[in-house]
């Protein structure tokens, strides 16, 4: 019962107190003077009656009270004639009400630019820095590489400009990267697709621009309208213009992208890279390794160097010229790149070596003296002059069904030998629609079978006799077609059939991720019990879910959203990286390959690395490192080796490979 009165009478002083505040300022005022009074004037009455030095008579201790309360309260506390009395209250009133005012400008001046500098409204002030434009999960990787590259630097700085507040930005930046080393981290709030707000992170004076593509069907309409802004906001071109990289998910848009970022500008298609890379990594197992150690800053990367004593010979020299540097192409002085350009090609004046090495200050340049030194090294007796191996026919299946999707059968049939089946099992929904079937039709080497089926369940993974296959494509889910759509060809009549997700779906990626994960977790358990390590390349979009995947380490993974953040980062910092990757990514051009070490150099005995690489040459391919099977399944490099010292003595099994550089 005590309870409950405290509680009413607390809720009634409540109540009053609200009714007061709601009165006003002039009533506020009125009612903070008399709890001021109430207060000040009994507490000097007992200062003055317990001061012993106090007046005796009860006139003067009331005019000590007086003057106690006025110096108390800022009124002066004079005494006097009462006219005397009343002109100094009212010019301490007078000055006290211009304190108050004066100091309560000042403190909303102050508080109105800390809200503007903690609302990321000021400009950035800064120049040769790196912009970033958007939000999303790649902002961390981007931003995590641009560290990295810039670690060497004395001073360099990154700005990110997203609609998103300026200290929630900072704080994730901060807790998903780290810490920035030399590199400062400047965050503004405002719209990427407004030419003014743009101008807050300098594109002017900028080395270069990222405009990341946001999650969402509208996301490459976006990255459109920012290229668009930043045009507005930096108009014309000149000799010292950024570098503008973008990214567009859908192949679709491609064109209307490279048209929005102009002649100088670099867009890259998400769907395109990713559909080439899975089709490459699939049909030669290791691969998505080598890339990984290549577009990392951490690892070793590609850099132009000087000719110097090359100039005038042959790029085949060149191959030996370098001991802790792979040569891998030549660099134009127009600014084009030529990959593995034939060991007959004459190095020019002006031309400039494109080489694999650990960082800027190891890729340096060549003389005579390292060519005879390095050539000194070649075991004749070790080369081996095997000839082509022919392709065989092979049996790939692939898991889901997605945008790419198409994108991917394409490829294959570009890659593989006459003969070869396709085996794609996706929701039922998927596989009746037209697209599919179109794109089944007219394939000149790869025989096509569409199947209905959930992916993530087991029943009809058991089914499939997974371990029979040659290579397994593993590919979120992230579209999905009529609900009634009927059975496509080929589908099993048992098969089971899983209702499609609803378009409405908020995060189709992030569920995509999920069911691949639990498909994952199948294939695992049927690669376990038939005892054998199936051939599994898989794609994801998130890089934190690649970390949860229940897959043999080693094992390939094609993540998105973290491939495209290392490219554009790559390009960002070496424009002519564009041409390298365009090259490496599409089929009738240069890639890399993993190759039998037997197809080289004799196994079971020591040689040297530079003995591999003569061999290579001899095959009209570059030889930039190997993968020892013995360390496949061995953290954190798997047995991958980029750029080894060709000094180094390796002793290769029949089951290693050679990771060379040669057409396709």
């Amino acid at each position: 019962m005590a309870q409950q009165r405290t509680a009413s009478l607390r809720l009634r002083l409540r109540y009053r107190f609200d009714h007061l505040v709601s009165g006003g300022t002039t009533a506020l005022i009125g009612w903070l003077a008399l709890a001021c009074l109430a207060v000040v004037v009994p507490a000097s009455m007992v200062l003055v009656w317990s001061d012993r030095s106090a007046p005796t008579t009860l006139s003067g201790r009331l005019t000590a009270v007086w003057v106690s309360v006025g110096q108390t309260l800022k009124i002066g506390g004079a005494v006097g004639s009462p006219l005397y009395v009343l002109a100094s209250v009212s010019l301490a009133l007078v000055a006290l009400l211009f304190v108050s005012t004066l100091v309560s400008l000042i403190t909303t001046g102050i508080n109105r630019r800390i809200m503007s500098l903690r609302l990321g409204h000021s400009t950035v002030l800064e120049t040769r820095h790196t912009v970033v434009l958007g939000w999303s999960d790649q902002v961390f990787p981007v931003i995590g590489e641009l560290v990295a590259a810039n670690a060497n630097q004395r001073r360099s700085a990154i700005a990110v400009l997203a609609p998103q507040d300026k200290v929630w930005m900072e704080t994730e930046i901060s807790t998903r990267v780290g810490d920035g080393g030399r590199t400062r981290i400047i965050c503004r709030n405002g719209s990427t697709t407004d030419p003014t707000e743009l101008c807050r992170v300098s594109p002017r004076t900028a080395k270069a621009v990222l405009v990341l593509p946001p999650t969402g069907d509208s996301g490459d309409a976006h990255v459109v309208k920012t290229l668009l802004a930043l045009d507005a906001a930096v108009p014309g071109s000149g000799e010292g213009e950024a570098v503008v990289v973008a990214a567009v998910r859908d192949s679709r848009n491609h064109v209307t992208a490279r048209l929005a970022a102009g002649p100088a500008g670099h867009v890259l298609c998400v769907d395109d890279i990713v559909a080439r890379l899975l089709v490459q990594t699939a049909r030669q197992p290791g691969l998505s390794l080598v890339y990984s150690e290549l577009l990392d800053f951490a690892g070793d990367e590609f850099y132009p160097v000087a000719a110097g004593d090359l100039v005038g010979r042959t790029f085949g020299e060149a191959l030996l010229s370098f001991a802790t540097s792979c040569a891998v192409g030549l660099l134009h002085a127009d600014g084009s790149v030529t990959l593995n350009p034939g060991q007959g090609a004459v190095i020019g004046p002006a031309d400039r070596i494109i080489v694999i090495s650990r960082d800027d200050d190891t890729a340096v340049g060549a003389d005579a003296a390292s060519l005879v030194s390095l050539a000194s090294l070649v075991d004749e007796e070790a080369i081996v002059s095997a000839g082509p191996r022919p392709a065989p026919a092979e049996r790939l299946l692939l898991l889901g069904w997605n945008r790419r999707a198409p994108l991917v059968i394409e490829q294959l049939d570009q890659y593989v030998s006459p003969g070869t089946t396709l085996d794609v099992v996706a929701l039922g929904g998927y596989a009746a629609t037209h697209a599919a079937r179109s794109v089944t039709a007219a394939r000149s080497r790869l025989e096509v079978s569409l199947h209905t089926g959930d992916i993530t369940d087991p029943l009809t993974l058991a089914k499939l006799d997974v371990p029979s296959y040659d290579g397994v494509i593993v590919i979120g889910e992230t579209e999905h077609a009529a609900p009634d759509a009927g059975p496509a060809r080929g589908t099993a009549p048992d098969a089971p059939v899983a209702l499609p997700t609803p378009a409405t779906d908020p995060d189709p990626e992030a569920r995509a991720d999920d069911r691949t994960l639990v498909t994952l977790l199948h294939l695992r358990a049927i690669g376990d019990a038939a005892q054998r390590e199936l051939a599994l390349t898989t794609e994801m979009s998130d890089d934190g879910n690649r970390l949860l995947a229940p897959a043999r380490g080693g094992a390939d993974f094609i993540v998105s959203g973290r491939l495209i953040s290392l490219l554009m980062t790559q390009i960002s910092e070496s424009p002519y990286l564009a041409e390298v990757f365009e090259e490496l990514f599409k089929a009738e051009g240069h890639e890399f390959h993993l190759k039998p070490a037997a197809d080289y150099v004799r196994t079971g005995s020591e040689v040297s690395f530079a003995t591999v690489v003569e061999s290579a040459r001899r095959r009209h391919a570059c030889a930039v490192g190997y993968r020892l099977r013995a360390r496949s399944a061995t953290a954190p490099d798997h047995g991958v080796r980029i750029n080894p010292d060709k000094r180094q003595r390796i002793r290769f099994s029949a089951e290693d490979w050679v990771i060379v550089l040669a057409e396709s």
